[in-house]
């Protein structure tokens, strides 16, 4: 069967600016689920739990701060954790609190960059956590105009903080997607996410760019990032993760489906990329919540 997913509906007014939880648990029990609004999620003592966010399943360490941008589905599960005292503290606010004319000024570029990178899942460091856990902390007790301006400036610290972590593919957000900056790149990116099933290559999409092959090499990684192949293969990758978890399809034909040409290629690539097969992928994703609506 599918995995299982609970559309929540946060208890926040339009009136709220956000809402933050804070407590001390000895499980997690909350299915998988998603909602239209950003989420923090910091997590202490809960060693050798496991987050799901989108199509990234990672075993957790002590410490854990996570956020999550609209309707990307997350969640975490105890798994082979054994401690009882699970501080956990979660915020969450209105996807328009910060609109997008005020995320255009150039003091929010950093809080904007955040924002959208989070629409995958964005892990910060464990020195962050460290730095930023005190005022986590006190947040729980503030109220009024001083917890609003504190934070805007958690925010403001995070997105500026070093060594942070993207978690899901980008192909499996079914939310806004990432600017490039280039109207090519963009024409191209459309062209791999609708023929992402087909042999695609580099030759095919040059020519698309109006560019000889070497060129538009150097200019795809130079505006993404990423060599041409490792965006296909992420694309593809993302394809299939949506589709064991999202559907009963066996994994050849998902192999197939995919443009993957053959299974053993499949296996090899999906297990560097997610450290597991895409069987394990599959029965790890599944293990976990109901689907329901609220």
């Amino acid at each position: 069967m599918p995995a299982k997913l609970l559309h929540e509906i946060i208890p926040l007014t339009k009136n709220d600016c956000f809402t933050i939880f804070s407590r001390t648990k000895d499980r997690f029990d909350f299915p998988l689920h998603c909602h239209e609004e950003f989420e923090l999620n910091f997590i202490q003592h809960a060693k050798n739990a496991q987050r799901i966010i989108g199509d990234h399943i990672e075993v957790i360490d002590d410490y854990e701060l996570v956020l999550v941008g609209p309707n990307l589905q997350h969640g975490w599960f105890s798994h082979k954790c054994k401690s009882k005292m699970i501080k956990e503290i979660t915020i969450q606010f209105h996807r328009d609190l910060f609109d997008e004319k005020f995320l255009s000024r150039n003091q929010m570029h950093f809080i904007k960059n955040m924002f959208e990178k989070s629409l995958r899942g964005v892990l910060f460091s464990k020195e962050t956590i460290v730095t930023i856990m005190p005022r986590l902390i006190a947040l729980t007790k503030k109220h009024g105009f001083d917890s609003v301006l504190e934070l805007m400036s958690l925010l403001h610290d995070l997105s500026t903080s070093r060594n942070i972590k993207i978690l899901s593919d980008a192909s499996f957000s079914v939310t806004e997607g990432l600017s490039y900056g280039s109207r090519r790149i963009e024409k191209i990116m459309e062209y791999l996410n609708h023929n992402f099933g087909k042999n695609i290559s580099l030759s095919e999409a040059a020519h698309l760019a109006s560019m000889t092959d070497i060129s538009f090499s150097r200019f795809f990684k130079l505006r993404t990032g990423r060599t041409f192949i490792d965006t296909v293969n992420d694309i593809r990758l993302g394809q299939a993760s949506r589709m064991l978890i999202d559907t009963t399809h066996s994994i050849t034909e998902v192999c197939y489906k995919c443009g993957f040409n053959n299974i053993s290629n499949f296996n090899r690539i999906f297990k560097k990329k997610k450290s597991c097969t895409p069987k394990q992928f599959r029965e790890a994703y599944n293990a976990y919540g109901t689907r329901s609506f609220i």
